[in-house]
Protein backbone atom coordinates (compact mmCIF):
# COMPACT_ATOMS: atom_id res chain seq x y z
CA UNK A 1 0.00 0.00 0.00
CA UNK A 2 1.08 3.56 -0.68
CA UNK A 3 1.89 5.80 2.26
CA UNK A 4 1.86 8.95 0.11
CA UNK A 5 -1.17 10.91 -0.93
CA UNK A 6 -1.32 10.96 -4.73
CA UNK A 7 -3.54 13.43 -6.50
CA UNK A 8 -3.73 15.24 -9.83
CA UNK A 9 -3.81 19.02 -10.06
CA UNK A 10 -5.30 20.57 -13.18
CA UNK A 11 -3.33 23.79 -13.78
CA UNK A 12 -5.98 25.08 -16.25
CA UNK A 13 -3.52 26.08 -18.94
CA UNK A 14 -4.77 29.21 -20.74
CA UNK A 15 -8.03 28.77 -18.84
CA UNK A 16 -8.72 25.31 -20.27
CA UNK A 17 -9.21 22.23 -18.13
CA UNK A 18 -7.77 18.79 -19.01
CA UNK A 19 -4.68 20.05 -20.85
CA UNK A 20 -1.83 20.06 -18.31
CA UNK A 21 -1.87 17.96 -15.16
CA UNK A 22 0.66 18.22 -12.34
CA UNK A 23 0.85 15.35 -9.86
CA UNK A 24 1.37 15.61 -6.12
CA UNK A 25 2.93 12.48 -4.66
CA UNK A 26 3.20 13.07 -0.92
CA UNK A 27 5.58 16.04 -0.77
CA UNK A 28 6.89 15.56 -4.33
CA UNK A 29 5.40 17.61 -7.16
CA UNK A 30 5.80 15.98 -10.57
CA UNK A 31 5.88 18.37 -13.56
CA UNK A 32 4.61 21.73 -12.24
CA UNK A 33 3.67 23.02 -15.68
CA UNK A 34 4.22 26.51 -17.15
CA UNK A 35 4.65 29.76 -15.26
CA UNK A 36 1.44 31.22 -16.70
CA UNK A 37 -0.45 28.55 -14.72
CA UNK A 38 1.27 28.99 -11.34
CA UNK A 39 -1.81 30.61 -9.78
CA UNK A 40 -4.03 27.64 -10.56
CA UNK A 41 -1.30 25.23 -9.41
CA UNK A 42 -0.94 26.97 -6.05
CA UNK A 43 -4.70 26.99 -5.61
CA UNK A 44 -4.76 23.25 -6.33
CA UNK A 45 -1.97 22.62 -3.83
CA UNK A 46 -4.17 24.23 -1.15
CA UNK A 47 -1.28 25.29 1.05
CA UNK A 48 0.91 22.21 0.58
CA UNK A 49 4.56 23.19 0.08
CA UNK A 50 6.38 20.41 -1.78
CA UNK A 51 9.82 19.27 -0.70
CA UNK A 52 10.74 18.27 -4.26
CA UNK A 53 9.89 19.40 -7.78
CA UNK A 54 10.44 16.28 -9.90
CA UNK A 55 10.65 16.88 -13.65
CA UNK A 56 10.09 14.19 -16.25
CA UNK A 57 11.77 16.55 -18.74
CA UNK A 58 12.43 20.24 -19.26
CA UNK A 59 9.97 21.16 -22.03
CA UNK A 60 8.18 24.36 -21.10
CA UNK A 61 4.71 22.84 -20.69
CA UNK A 62 6.16 20.56 -18.00
CA UNK A 63 8.91 22.58 -16.36
CA UNK A 64 8.76 26.32 -17.04
CA UNK A 65 7.31 27.14 -13.61
CA UNK A 66 10.13 25.38 -11.76
CA UNK A 67 12.37 28.38 -11.09
CA UNK A 68 9.46 30.56 -10.03
CA UNK A 69 8.30 27.90 -7.59
CA UNK A 70 11.84 27.36 -6.30
CA UNK A 71 11.84 31.03 -5.28
CA UNK A 72 8.56 30.53 -3.43
CA UNK A 73 9.80 27.33 -1.78
CA UNK A 74 13.43 28.01 -0.80
CA UNK A 75 13.98 24.53 0.65
CA UNK A 76 12.63 22.60 -2.34
CA UNK A 77 14.98 20.42 -4.39
CA UNK A 78 14.63 20.04 -8.17
CA UNK A 79 15.05 16.59 -9.73
CA UNK A 80 15.91 16.44 -13.44
CA UNK A 81 17.92 14.20 -15.76
CA UNK A 82 21.59 15.13 -16.02
CA UNK A 83 21.17 16.16 -19.66
CA UNK A 84 18.44 18.60 -18.69
CA UNK A 85 20.03 19.95 -15.52
CA UNK A 86 22.33 22.51 -17.20
CA UNK A 87 19.33 24.03 -18.97
CA UNK A 88 17.44 24.51 -15.72
CA UNK A 89 20.46 26.33 -14.28
CA UNK A 90 21.00 28.42 -17.44
CA UNK A 91 17.86 28.23 -19.62
CA UNK A 92 19.10 30.57 -22.36
CA UNK A 93 19.63 27.84 -24.99
CA UNK A 94 16.34 26.16 -24.06
CA UNK A 95 14.49 29.45 -24.41
CA UNK A 96 16.14 30.13 -27.78
CA UNK A 97 15.14 26.68 -29.03
CA UNK A 98 11.56 27.05 -27.78
CA UNK A 99 11.29 30.51 -29.32
CA UNK A 100 12.05 28.99 -32.72
CA UNK A 101 9.01 26.76 -32.20
CA UNK A 102 6.58 29.21 -30.61
CA UNK A 103 7.78 32.63 -31.77
CA UNK A 104 5.75 35.55 -30.44
CA UNK A 105 3.48 33.17 -28.51
CA UNK A 106 6.20 32.24 -26.00
CA UNK A 107 5.12 34.58 -23.19
CA UNK A 108 1.42 33.97 -23.74
CA UNK A 109 1.80 30.20 -23.69
CA UNK A 110 4.42 29.65 -21.01
CA UNK A 111 5.46 32.82 -19.17
CA UNK A 112 8.84 33.50 -17.64
CA UNK A 113 11.42 30.72 -17.26
CA UNK A 114 13.40 31.56 -14.11
CA UNK A 115 16.80 29.85 -13.67
CA UNK A 116 17.26 27.42 -10.78
CA UNK A 117 20.33 27.73 -8.56
CA UNK A 118 22.79 24.91 -9.19
CA UNK A 119 22.83 23.84 -5.54
CA UNK A 120 19.07 23.22 -5.70
CA UNK A 121 19.34 20.72 -8.56
CA UNK A 122 19.71 16.94 -8.17
CA UNK A 123 20.88 15.45 -11.46
CA UNK A 124 19.44 12.03 -12.30
CA UNK A 125 20.75 9.27 -14.53
CA UNK A 126 18.03 6.66 -14.00
CA UNK A 127 18.13 3.80 -11.54
CA UNK A 128 17.90 5.99 -8.43
CA UNK A 129 15.55 5.18 -5.57
CA UNK A 130 14.49 8.40 -3.89
CA UNK A 131 12.06 7.87 -1.05
CA UNK A 132 9.03 6.08 -2.46
CA UNK A 133 9.97 6.81 -6.07
CA UNK A 134 12.21 4.92 -8.46
CA UNK A 135 13.68 6.76 -11.44
CA UNK A 136 14.06 5.31 -14.95
CA UNK A 137 15.72 6.93 -17.93
CA UNK A 138 13.07 6.89 -20.69
CA UNK A 139 14.27 8.79 -23.78
CA UNK A 140 12.56 8.91 -27.16
CA UNK A 141 10.34 11.93 -26.72
CA UNK A 142 13.32 13.83 -25.33
CA UNK A 143 16.92 12.80 -24.76
CA UNK A 144 16.62 13.88 -21.10
CA UNK A 145 13.25 12.26 -20.28
CA UNK A 146 12.79 10.24 -17.09
CA UNK A 147 9.79 8.46 -15.60
CA UNK A 148 9.02 7.84 -11.92
CA UNK A 149 7.70 4.58 -10.49
CA UNK A 150 5.68 4.51 -7.28
CA UNK A 151 5.49 0.82 -6.45
CA UNK A 152 3.27 1.29 -3.43
CA UNK A 153 0.38 2.52 -5.57
CA UNK A 154 1.37 0.81 -8.81
CA UNK A 155 1.56 4.21 -10.52
CA UNK A 156 4.04 5.21 -13.22
CA UNK A 157 4.47 8.95 -13.74
CA UNK A 158 5.33 8.97 -17.41
CA UNK A 159 5.43 12.60 -18.57
CA UNK A 160 5.12 12.38 -22.37
CA UNK A 161 6.69 8.99 -23.07
CA UNK A 162 3.31 7.24 -22.90
CA UNK A 163 1.69 9.87 -25.08
CA UNK A 164 -1.18 12.32 -24.77
CA UNK A 165 -4.53 10.91 -23.71
CA UNK A 166 -7.27 13.24 -22.51
CA UNK A 167 -9.11 11.20 -19.90
CA UNK A 168 -11.64 9.58 -20.03
CA UNK A 169 -11.00 9.15 -23.77
CA UNK A 170 -8.97 6.22 -25.11
CA UNK A 171 -7.25 7.92 -28.05
CA UNK A 172 -3.46 7.99 -27.62
CA UNK A 173 -1.29 10.54 -29.43
CA UNK A 174 2.51 10.36 -29.07
CA UNK A 175 3.80 13.96 -29.00
CA UNK A 176 6.86 14.22 -31.24
CA UNK A 177 8.18 17.80 -31.27
CA UNK A 178 11.69 18.56 -32.47
CA UNK A 179 14.58 18.37 -31.88
CA UNK A 180 15.48 14.88 -30.60
CA UNK A 181 12.71 12.38 -31.35
CA UNK A 182 14.07 8.82 -31.51
CA UNK A 183 11.47 6.19 -32.39
CA UNK A 184 13.63 3.18 -31.52
CA UNK A 185 14.59 4.56 -28.11
CA UNK A 186 10.95 5.49 -27.49
CA UNK A 187 9.83 1.89 -27.99
CA UNK A 188 12.56 0.74 -25.60
CA UNK A 189 11.36 3.26 -23.03
CA UNK A 190 7.80 1.97 -23.31
CA UNK A 191 9.19 -1.48 -22.56
CA UNK A 192 10.85 -0.09 -19.43
CA UNK A 193 7.51 1.27 -18.23
CA UNK A 194 5.78 -1.97 -19.23
CA UNK A 195 8.25 -3.99 -17.12
CA UNK A 196 7.00 -2.22 -13.99
CA UNK A 197 3.57 -3.79 -14.63
CA UNK A 198 1.84 -0.56 -13.60
CA UNK A 199 -1.77 -0.50 -12.56
CA UNK A 200 -2.02 3.16 -13.48
CA UNK A 201 -0.21 5.55 -15.83
CA UNK A 202 -0.15 9.19 -14.73
CA UNK A 203 0.19 11.65 -17.62
CA UNK A 204 0.85 15.35 -17.87
CA UNK A 205 -1.59 15.56 -20.82
CA UNK A 206 -4.00 14.66 -19.20
CA UNK A 207 -4.85 12.61 -16.15
CA UNK A 208 -4.48 8.85 -15.69
CA UNK A 209 -5.11 5.55 -17.44
CA UNK A 210 -6.07 2.41 -15.55
CA UNK A 211 -5.75 0.13 -18.60
CA UNK A 212 -1.99 0.50 -18.53
CA UNK A 213 -0.96 -2.53 -20.60
CA UNK A 214 -3.45 -1.78 -23.37
CA UNK A 215 -2.53 1.89 -23.33
CA UNK A 216 1.18 1.16 -23.78
CA UNK A 217 0.38 -1.14 -26.70
CA UNK A 218 -1.67 1.63 -28.31
CA UNK A 219 1.20 4.09 -27.80
CA UNK A 220 3.60 1.75 -29.62
CA UNK A 221 1.14 1.34 -32.50
CA UNK A 222 0.32 5.03 -32.81
CA UNK A 223 3.98 6.02 -32.71
CA UNK A 224 4.73 3.78 -35.68
CA UNK A 225 1.54 4.77 -37.49
CA UNK A 226 2.13 8.52 -37.42
CA UNK A 227 5.87 8.19 -37.99
CA UNK A 228 5.08 6.32 -41.21
CA UNK A 229 2.57 8.97 -42.29
CA UNK A 230 5.10 11.75 -41.69
CA UNK A 231 7.49 9.96 -44.04
CA UNK A 232 4.85 9.76 -46.78
CA UNK A 233 3.11 13.16 -46.59
CA UNK A 234 3.82 16.85 -46.25
CA UNK A 235 3.01 18.93 -43.18
CA UNK A 236 -0.38 20.20 -44.34
CA UNK A 237 -1.67 16.74 -45.27
CA UNK A 238 -0.29 15.19 -42.08
CA UNK A 239 -1.95 17.81 -39.86
CA UNK A 240 -5.25 17.48 -41.71
CA UNK A 241 -5.22 13.67 -41.41
CA UNK A 242 -4.31 13.74 -37.74
CA UNK A 243 -7.00 16.29 -36.94
CA UNK A 244 -9.62 14.29 -38.85
CA UNK A 245 -8.59 11.07 -37.10
CA UNK A 246 -9.02 12.57 -33.64
CA UNK A 247 -12.31 14.26 -34.56
CA UNK A 248 -13.61 10.94 -35.89
CA UNK A 249 -12.60 9.12 -32.70
CA UNK A 250 -13.34 11.77 -30.07
CA UNK A 251 -15.11 14.81 -31.52
CA UNK A 252 -14.00 18.34 -32.32
CA UNK A 253 -13.80 19.67 -28.71
CA UNK A 254 -11.42 16.86 -27.77
CA UNK A 255 -9.31 17.51 -30.85
CA UNK A 256 -8.74 21.07 -29.63
CA UNK A 257 -7.49 19.75 -26.27
CA UNK A 258 -5.17 17.25 -27.95
CA UNK A 259 -3.74 19.98 -30.15
CA UNK A 260 -3.19 22.29 -27.18
CA UNK A 261 -1.34 19.49 -25.42
CA UNK A 262 0.63 18.46 -28.54
CA UNK A 263 0.46 20.91 -31.47
CA UNK A 264 -0.07 18.86 -34.60
CA UNK A 265 2.44 20.72 -36.79
CA UNK A 266 5.11 20.15 -34.13
CA UNK A 267 4.33 16.44 -34.24
CA UNK A 268 5.05 16.46 -37.97
CA UNK A 269 8.16 18.61 -37.62
CA UNK A 270 9.72 16.30 -35.03
CA UNK A 271 9.02 13.19 -37.10
CA UNK A 272 10.31 14.83 -40.28
CA UNK A 273 13.51 15.73 -38.45
CA UNK A 274 13.79 12.14 -37.19
CA UNK A 275 13.53 10.74 -40.72
CA UNK A 276 16.01 13.30 -42.04
CA UNK A 277 18.56 12.43 -39.36
CA UNK A 278 18.05 8.71 -39.90
CA UNK A 279 18.46 9.11 -43.66
CA UNK A 280 21.68 11.05 -43.17
CA UNK A 281 23.01 8.40 -40.77
CA UNK A 282 22.19 5.57 -43.19
CA UNK A 283 23.83 7.43 -46.04
CA UNK A 284 26.94 8.01 -43.96
CA UNK A 285 27.16 4.31 -43.12
CA UNK A 286 27.25 3.27 -46.77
Amino acid sequence: MSSAEIRPIDVHHLGHSRVICSWLVGDVLVDPGPTVSVGALLEGLAGVQPRVIALTHIHLDHAAATGTLARLWPDAEVWVHERGAPHMIDPSRLIDSATRLYGEDMDRLWGEFVPVAADRVRSLRGGERLGELEVAYTPGHASHHVSYWHAGSGTAFVGDVAGVRIEPLEYVLPPTPPPDIDIELWHESLDIVRAWKPRRLAFTHFGAAHDAAEHLDRTDAQLDRWAARARETDSAQFVAELHADIVSACGEPAAALYEQGAPFHHIYDGLARYWSKRGAAEAGAQ
